[in-house]
């Protein structure tokens, strides 16, 4: 049966104990919605609800806007904030607070539902391209993980055209968003933050066949690396997740809100049509933004778009900024030429491998096919003891290709031959595999899935594996070289918009994609985990010619749900969007605040580096605005 890393106290109340006591106030509980402001403090201004004219407006109130609109809050308490967000509020959804329910909000009327158009390099399958449609935005939606790149991948931003955007700048911005809450002696302390609202933990669930992943890839050569959110994440590690210990439910941005005062005002359920803006002397204004329906609400100081990698170049181009050809087709006005507005869309992408465990192991499976057990182990959960509820899975390993695969000369000759030469994004990752940085730069991730979360599906009622239970080894490719793009749709601008990552649209992301899937297969064939299973499910022992190999990973390759580099943090002769103060070239006021402007893919899950860059911008408005 699962165990515990440490002992769960019996009720909530000890779990206080834990949690640092200048904090405990925050720790409590948020409470969201349409208020008229959220706050513990008393600030200098208390701003009118829904009024026609406010400071700034940030246009998304997902990772980034819900803690950009804090900050500015708390610092500039004499200007008025509004945060408009597309989905509702949900604080009270168990779908997204209980972390054993991760991911039974995608697809949901919490997602906005987008999908890619279909993808040549994949047997022209279309994707999900999942992102958050409720207050908090993905970091409602996403599977909890806690983790951080490498020291290149930050400095890498700087060295691209970026001062200030580094490592150094980037840890103690992304420290500032966490408390991390010691439960027990699996984790080190550099790189951990403490104060911050978005608290995190090494999770106290650890089902028994996951016991055997650490030893596996140690056995395998890397090392068990206990400070892994410190700038060096490469070897194997239980992650932190984020989820507050006081009721073991998610913590995501709406904790932000508890240090907000009056003058941050949330609008739900409402969309934005487009950007207003002035041309003063060839450089445009952001006068405020003009909502579904026709209504307008002014900014007098800023207009700042948190509104994803999909919807914020998007947006800039339904208000007439981006590459003239589109605009055209769509029938808008070009106000500003900017070419790089939804080009260099990057992501991670994933493959993955699933066993069926012996029968002396239970998986997170049971809760799928054992509807009794499921509500016995909700119960649990609900009353504060252990319960498979608390699992989010934490067995990570980051890894060279060096470690990984010993001989990785082809991949090396293949990202060659993608990169493009005049593409400073290509060739920066090129460096990544044929400099000293190809032994500190991961480019390959696995995690330890405990249950089965392929791609065939579980076995069906009618098949003999049904109630069996699995585990699922997920590989992604950290530095793929394929790039897409997003645009508004011509036919209907105002619709979804047309999503093309250019999935496998190389021969080096195909190539690495199957040396993943096959590099998975020798982890579930080392000791330790050898021993706590019985078959290969997927992809199954059949499976062994390069032919065959080729044909699983393009038929099963699927997204991380990662996207970044859209709005792009780059020189403007480079395809940027935006400048290093995250302003939008040939625009006076208008920042772009989310992963939109994240230049290079980072080797880690997006999350802290999207707090991070909310906590840099702000900063940065608030010098320039505050007295």
């Amino acid at each position: 049966m699962p165990q515990l890393s440490s002992p769960l106290p019996a009720t909530l109340i000890p779990r206080l104990c834990y949690v640092i006591l200048p904090l405990l106030c925050l720790l409590l509980s948020w409470q969201s919605g349409t208020a008229s402001g959220y706050g513990v403090g008393a600030p200098n201004r208390t701003c009118t609800a829904l009024a026609n004219s406010y400071d700034f407006i940030i246009v998304g109130g997902g990772t980034a806007g819900l803690a950009l609109a804090t900050r500015l809050s708390q610092s500039l308490p004499y200007d008025c904030i509004l945060v408009i967000e597309a989905g509702p509020s949900a604080p009270d959804e168990p779908r997204i607070n209980i972390p054993g329910l991760k991911g039974s909000t995608i697809g949901t009327v919490y997602d906005w539902n987008f999908t890619t158009v279909p993808q040549p390099g994949a047997r022209n399958r279309v994707f999900p391209a999942t992102r958050g449609k409720v207050l908090g935005g993905s970091s409602a939606l996403n599977l909890m993980t806690w983790d951080r790149a490498s020291i290149a991948d930050y400095d890498a931003w700087e060295e691209l055209g970026n001062p200030g955007w580094n490592w150094d700048s980037m840890i103690a911005s992304m420290e500032k968003s966490e408390n991390f809450v010691r439960t027990n002696g699996t984790y080190g302390f550099n790189g951990v933050g403490y104060g911050g609202p978005i608290q995190t933990l090494v999770n106290q669930y650890v089902p028994s066949q996951q016991l055997n992943f650490i030893p596996t890839m140690e056995h395998l050569g890397l090392d068990h690396n206990l400070e892994s959110l410190g700038g060096n994440p490469l070897g194997v590690m239980s992650q932190p997740s984020n989820i507050r210990w006081i009721d073991y439910t998610r913590s995501y941005s709406p904790a932000y809100l508890t240090l907000a005062g009056q003058n941050l005002h949330i609008m739900n359920g409402t969309m934005v049509s487009k950007i207003d803006f002035q041309d003063q002397c060839g450089e445009l204004v952001a006068t405020g933004v003009t909502l579904a329906g026709n209504t307008t609400i002014r900014a007098t100081k800023e207009v700042i778009l948190s509104a994803g990698t999909f919807q914020s170049p998007t947006l800039l181009e339904l208000s007439g900024i981006g590459q003239t050809s589109v605009l055209s087709a769509a029938g808008k006005d070009c106000l500003l030429d900017l070419p790089g507005v939804g080009e260099n869309l990057q992501d991670h992408i994933r493959i993955q491998n699933s066993y069926q465990l012996k029968p002396n192991y239970t998986s997170f499976d049971i809760l799928k096919y054992n509807s009794t057990f499921a509500a016995e182990q909700l119960a649990l959960y609900k009353n504060g003891e252990r319960s498979m509820y608390d699992y989010t899975g934490s067995g990570y390993a980051y890894m060279t290709w060096q470690q990984a695969l010993g001989n990785h000369e082809n991949l090396t000759y293949l990202a060659k031959q993608a990169a493009s030469s005049t593409s400073v994004v290509d060739q920066k990752k090129l460096s990544y595999l044929t400099t000293s940085l190809r032994s500190v730069v991961p480019q390959l991730e696995v995690i330890f899935s405990d249950g089965y979360t392929g791609v065939k599906g579980y076995p069906a009622k009618t098949s003999d594996l049904y109630g069996k239970e699995f585990f699922t080894l997920i590989a992604g490719i950290q530095h793929p070289f394929s790039r897409g793009s997003v645009h508004i749709n011509s036919s209907n601008p105002a619709g979804k918009p047309v999503i093309n990552p250019n999935y496998l649209g190389c021969e080096y992301d195909l190539q690495a994609a199957i040396a993943a899937t096959k590099f998975n297969r020798k982890i579930a064939s080392t000791a330790p985990l050898k021993d706590a299973w019985i078959d290969e499910y997927e992809p199954g022992s059949a499976v062994g010619t390069e032919a065959q190999w080729r044909d699983f990973a393009k038929n099963t390759t699927l997204s991380l749900y990662h996207p970044v580099g859209t709005c792009a943090m780059l020189p403007r002769n480079e395809s940027g969007v935006v400048s290093p103060e995250l302003i939008v070239y040939g625009t006076s006021n208008l920042r772009i605040v989310d992963a939109s402007v994240v230049p290079i893919l980072p080797s880690a899950h997006l999350q802290t580096a999207v707090y991070g860059i909310a906590e840099r911008a702000a900063v940065m408005i608030i010098e320039k605005w505050g007295f």
